[in-house]
């Protein structure tokens, strides 16, 4: 099946949701990433001496290893304004968003959680949009996506890392996808791809954050026991 996950930055896809992302591809699933921004405001610009354009081109370049790193079936990356999203007309975004499902046709969506994990606004407003465009194509009985998804965090401790991060409740949880060693080797591998990101890395921890279990919510649907497939279970 297709899965088409929408971020609003580079890195997005391998700040956690990489693991997944490896084991969907494992087992046969075509796995799509589209990106809204080239997440050229990151302030690793500064410490690099250079303008937002360049810092863009430099983080697509990134996200072009990724992307062989992963084996993603296809990835599309937008020039969105980065840290700027919120300032748009959301139906804007949406637009765009329509427009690459229609190519993909994907079986499940997948987006940030409500809450954003790390609660920038780009990850809310990513969040929002999505599901918008969800609910749109649901009202219009369009075929594609049957489900909506979102990752998410889940710790029960305290993180170790220097960002708060927010998790879902373990009964929000209603998938959660295994990766393997060879998974998990990639995940690692994609975020090595971040060259201009290794002290944010570093200091998020990220690494060790992650574990070999991936969480996914998935939207207006409650799986008690989780799935370990987020294409498990579909309604037609």
């Amino acid at each position: 099946m297709k899965i088409l996950y929408v971020f609003p930055h580079p890195d997005d896809e391998s700040f956690g949701p990489a693991p997944a992302i490896a084991a969907q591809l494992r087992k046969g699933h075509e796995v799509y990433l589209l990106t809204l921004t080239k997440g050229e405001a990151t302030r690793q610009r500064f410490r690099l001496g250079i303008g937002k354009k360049e810092m863009g081109e430099i983080r697509f370049k990134e996200m072009q290893c990724v992307q062989k790193v992963l084996g993603l079936s296809g990835m599309k990356v937008l020039d969105l304004p980065d840290s700027g999203l919120k300032e748009l007309d959301p139906t804007d975004i949406e637009e765009v968003i329509h427009e690459h499902i229609d190519v993909i046709r994907p079986d499940v969506l997948v987006t940030y959680a409500v809450h954003g994990i790390s609660g920038f606004e780009d990850h809310l407003v990513s969040h929002a949009v999505v599901k918008s465009v969800y609910c749109d194509r649901k009202r219009s009985g369009a075929s594609h996506p049957r489900r909506l998804a979102f990752f998410t965090h889940f710790r029960e401790e305290n993180s170790s890392g220097k960002f708060d991060l927010t998790s879902s409740a373990k009964e929000e949880i209603d998938c959660w996808i295994e990766a393997s060693e060879e998974d998990y080797q990639k995940f690692h591998d994609a975020l090595d791809c971040y060259k201009t990101y290794q002290q944010v890395i570093e200091d998020s921890n990220v690494k060790n954050e992650v574990g070999k279990k991936v969480p996914f919510e998935i939207f207006q649907e409650n799986f008690d026991p989780p799935l370990d497939d987020l294409t498990d279970r579909m309604k037609d």
